[in-house]
C-alpha cells in the first residue's frame, strides 16, 4: 500500500513539473518577456507556478481559451489581508463608479469595457462573476485581475508598487492630474532626487503611498473623496457656514443626488456605493485624522492642520464660483431659454453628463467642474501652488465669466427674436 502511495505521489510531482516545463518551453518562444518576469519574481522563488493563477486546463496551442484569467480572488488565496483591505477602499469600486456615470453609456465600448479609455484604469475595480462572463462573451477577455494595475504582471513586484510612478498611469491628465501635481511639488521633487541618488536615502520625502496607503493599507481613501463634497447626513459638516452649505446643495443638485427641493434621489445611493464622497462627519474625520498623523511624521501637527484647513477653504471658495455658474444655467432652463436635455431629470445641468452636455455654455460648466475645480482643490492638497492658482482658481474665474457672457447673449438673442416677431 505504501509503495502505491509513493508511486502515485511520484507521478503527481512529475505531472506538475512537466506541466510547468510545458508552459515555460512554449512561452519562452512565444512570449519570453512573461517567462523572464516570472523567473525574477518572488512567485518563482516561492514555487508559485503558472497553474496557481491560470489553472490547468490550457495545455496546447489549441486550448488557450481555457486559460483562467486571475481576479482579485485569485490573489486572495495567498494575500488575504491585502485583498480584504483593497475591497474596503475606493480602488475596488472603480469599475462600479465608471459604470454608474451616465456618460459611460454614450462612449464606444472599446473605451470602456475594452480598456482603451476609462476602462483602462477603472479595470482595477472588482467585477462580479456575471460581469466577467458578459465581458468574455463580448470579446473582452482580459483585465480582471485588479491587483496587477499596481503590481504589474508577471513580476508582481512589491518594490515597483511602492514607487510613486506606479500611480502615474492612472492619476494624471484631464480630471485628476495628481502625478503632475505631486511630481512637480516639493514632496515629489525630493523623492525623485532620492531616486536619482542626489539626496541621501535617509532623507524625508513622501511618496503617493506614504499619504494614501499608510502602513501599506490598501484601502486608499481621502477625507474629501473624489468629488470634494461632504455632508453630515443631509446637513452641513459641523462648523460650516450656511452660505457654503447652500452652495454645496446646489452642487449636489447638479450632481443629481438631491432633487430641486433638496431631497435625496436614487443617484445618492450610487454615489454612496461608489464611495466618491464623505457622507458623514465621522467618515470625514477618520480620514482627516489619518492624514494629520501622516503629515506629522515630518511636520508639526499645527502646521499639518493649518495646511489641510487651507485646502478646505480653497474648496469653499471654488464652490462659490461653481454654484453661481450652475444657477445661471438652471435659470436658463427654467425660463425656457435653453433646452434641457430629455435625459436630465430636473431643471439643473447634469455635472455627470461630462462632455455629452449639448451646448457650449453647458460644456464650459463641465470643464469648470471636472477639470478646473479638480485642479483647484487637488493642487492645494498636493502642495502645488501653480496648479492651485493658474490651472485651478484662475481658470474657474474665467469659466464663470464666459458662462455669464454666454447667458447674456442667449437672453439678448431671445429678446431680439421676440422684438422682431411682434414688430
Amino acid at each position: 500500500m505504501k509503495r502505491i502511495i509513493v508511486i502515485s505521489f511520484f507521478f503527481l510531482v512529475v505531472t506538475v513539473v512537466n506541466a510547468v516545463d510545458t508552459c515555460v518551453q512554449c512561452h519562452t518562444k512565444i512570449s519570453p518577456g512573461v517567462v523572464n518576469d516570472w523567473k525574477i519574481s518572488k512567485h518563482f522563488n516561492e514555487e508559485v507556478d503558472c497553474a496557481a493563477c491560470h489553472g490547468e486546463d490550457h495545455i496546447t496551442m489549441d486550448d488557450f481559451a481555457n486559460t483562467e484569467i486571475p481576479t482579485a480572488e485569485t490573489c486572495a488565496s495567498c494575500h488575504e489581508d491585502q485583498v480584504e483591505q483593497y475591497k474596503k477602499g475606493k480602488h475596488s469600486l472603480a469599475w462600479a463608479a465608471m459604470k454608474a456615470m451616465p456618460t459611460t453609456h454614450f462612449k464606444p465600448m472599446e473605451l470602456i469595457d475594452g480598456g482603451k479609455g476609462c476602462g483602462g484604469c477603472h479595470k482595477i475595480g472588482l467585477k462580479g462573476e456575471d460581469e466577467i462572463k458578459q465581458l468574455k462573451s463580448d470579446g473582452h477577455t482580459f483585465g480582471y485581475a485588479s491587483c496587477d494595475a499596481c503590481h504589474t504582471r508577471h513580476i508582481f513586484s512589491l518594490e515597483e508598487a511602492r514607487q510613486p510612478q506606479a500611480c502615474q498611469t492612472c492619476h494624471m491628465g484631464f480630471d485628476h492630474p495628481q502625478w503632475e501635481m505631486y511630481s512637480s511639488s516639493k514632496h515629489g521633487v525630493r523623492y525623485l532626487l532620492k531616486q536619482n541618488g542626489i539626496l541621501p536615502e535617509e532623507s524625508s520625502a513622501p511618496t503617493c503611498q506614504t499619504c494614501h496607503m499608510q502602513e501599506g493599507n490598501h484601502e486608499v481613501r481621502t477625507a474629501w473623496g473624489f468629488l470634494a463634497v461632504r455632508t453630515n447626513g443631509l446637513a452641513p459638516y459641523p462648523g460650516e457656514s450656511d452660505e457654503w452649505w447652500a452652495n454645496r446643495v446646489t452642487i449636489l443638485q447638479a450632481l443629481g443626488v438631491l432633487d430641486p427641493d433638496g431631497n435625496p434621489t436614487g443617484r445618492l445611493d450610487v454615489v454612496a456605493g461608489a464611495d466618491v464622497a464623505r457622507l458623514s462627519a465621522e467618515a470625514f474625520d477618520v480620514e482627516r485624522n489619518k492624514m494629520i498623523q501622516t503629515c506629522s511624521q515630518c511636520h508639526s501637527e499645527n502646521f499639518a492642520r493649518s495646511e489641510l484647513e487651507k485646502g478646505d477653504e480653497i474648496i469653499r471658495r471654488g464652490d462659490e464660483l461653481l454654484a453661481e455658474a450652475i444657477r445661471i444655467i438652471a435659470d436658463l432652463y427654467k425660463e425656457g431659454l435653453l433646452d434641457k436635455p430629455e435625459n436630465y431629470a430636473y431643471d439643473f445641468p447634469d455635472l455627470l453628463a461630462f462632455h455629452d452636455a449639448p451646448t457650449p455654455i453647458e460644456q464650459t460648466l463641465f470643464v469648470m467642474h471636472l477639470k478646473h475645480r479638480m485642479r483647484l482643490f487637488q493642487g492645494a492638497f498636493h502642495n502645488n501652488p501653480d496648479y492651485t492658482l493658474w490651472y485651478g482658481w484662475n481658470e474657474m474665474v474665467m469659466d464663470l465669466t464666459e458662462i455669464k457672457h454666454m447667458a447674456t447673449e442667449i437672453r439678448e438673442d431671445n429678446e431680439g427674436f421676440f422684438s422682431k416677431l411682434f414688430k
